[in-house]
């Protein structure tokens, strides 16, 4: 999972830990790309707004390398311009 908000981080991974699943939190998506290869994910969770980057733009560098599982995109800030790069992106609403 990644979010620059350690509170949002912290409360989505006990609540998945809960319902079983392991969770790795990175608060970046620079930290998030150096661990990348050390993971074994089924799938990300990741904000879309990043403060310094974008949820988007790691699904995309992530999409150029290769990189391919499920990517679930979360924000507190949804506006028009943002729901719709989502759909551009390729996201279900």
């Amino acid at each position: 999972m990644v979010d620059d908000d350690p509170s949002v981080g912290k409360a989505l991974r006990r609540l998945l830990t809960v319902l079983g699943y392991h969770v790795e939190l990175f608060g970046s998506a620079a930290h998030f790309m150096s661990a990348i290869i050390t993971l074994d994910a089924v799938c990300l969770i990741v904000d879309i707004d990043l403060g310094d980057s974008s949820g988007l733009d790691l699904a995309r560098r992530l999409a150029a390398d290769g990189v391919e599982f499920p990517i679930i995109f979360m924000t507190g800030c949804q506006g028009d311009r943002i729901h719709a790069e989502c759909l551009d992106f390729g996201c279900a609403a």
